[in-house]
C-alpha cells in the first residue's frame, strides 16, 4: 500500500476536489482521517489490493513581525585590491594600430591562468590538445614578453631558466610565472606571443604630468 502526506492547505484543497470523482468510505480517528478507496466493480479485476490514502493537518503561528525599517541592509563588500594588464596581440587591427586588451586580476595566481580565464590567448597556434604541456612548464609555449611591470613577477624557475636561456630576460613563460600577491596592486604589459609578432613598436611610460594637456600661452 501507498502512503501519501498531504501538509499544506492548497495541496488539501486540490486532494479534497479530487475525492469527488471516487467512492470512498472514511473512519474518523482523534488524529487522522483514514480513506480507503472501494474499487468500482467492473475494475474489481485490475484492483486486488486497496489503496490507502491518510493525511495530517498542521497549523502556522505567527510568533512575531519585523517592521521593514528595522531591517538593516548588507553594507557592500569591498573590492579585493587588483592588478591591471595591457596584453599586446602579436597581429595589428586593420588599421594598422596595435590591439591591446586591458584586463584586470587579483594578485596570487599564475600569468597563464589569468590569461586563460580572461580569454586572452596564449599558445597561438599550439592551442590544440596534445600540443602544448597543460602549464607543466615543458613545452616553453606559452612565452610572453614582459615590456612593464616585472617587479610585480616571482623570479625565474630552473624549468624557466633551462628553456629561456637564449631568449631576452624579460621572456618568461606564463605557466611559471606568480603576478604578486593577493594583495598586490599596480601594471603589467605584456606582448603575447612574442616569437609570432610581426610588427615591431615602442613602448613609453607617461608621468601624470606628461599626460596632462599643455598649457596655452597668453596673447
Amino acid at each position: 500500500m501507498g502512503t501519501l502526506q498531504l501538509y499544506s492547505s492548497h495541496n488539501l484543497a486540490s486532494f479534497s476536489s479530487n475525492l469527488n470523482e471516487l467512492k470512498f468510505k472514511y473512519a474518523i480517528t482523534n488524529t487522522h482521517k483514514t480513506f480507503i478507496r472501494v474499487p468500482q466493480p467492473h475494475k474489481l479485476h485490475q484492483q486486488q489490493q486497496q489503496q490507502q490514502i491518510g493525511f495530517c493537518r498542521s497549523k502556522i503561528r505567527a510568533i512575531g513581525t519585523e517592521k521593514q525599517a528595522d531591517i538593516a541592509e548588507p553594507e557592500g563588500e569591498e573590492e579585493p585590491p587588483q592588478v591591471e594588464f595591457a596584453f599586446v596581440s602579436s597581429v595589428l587591427l586593420p588599421d594598422g594600430t596595435p590591439d591591446v586588451q586591458l584586463r584586470t586580476a587579483v594578485g596570487g595566481q599564475k600569468l597563464r591562468d589569468i590569461m586563460l580565464d580572461n580569454n586572452i590567448e596564449l599558445y597561438g597556434p599550439y592551442a590544440r590538445p596534445l600540443l602544448n604541456c597543460s602549464g607543466g612548464g615543458t613545452c616553453a609555449t606559452c612565452m610572453v614578453e614582459i615590456i612593464d611591470g616585472k617587479e610585480l613577477l616571482s623570479p625565474r624557475t630552473d624549468k624557466e631558466k633551462e628553456k629561456l636561456k637564449r631568449k631576452p630576460k624579460n621572456w618568461r613563460l606564463a605557466c611559471q610565472t606568480v603576478v604578486g600577491q593577493p594583495d598586490s596592486t599596480g601594471m603589467l604589459f605584456i606582448q603575447q606571443l612574442p616569437e609570432w609578432k610581426a610588427h615591431e613598436w615602442s613602448y613609453k611610460k607617461f608621468t601624470d604630468t606628461e599626460t596632462d594637456e599643455p598649457e596655452l600661452p597668453d596673447s
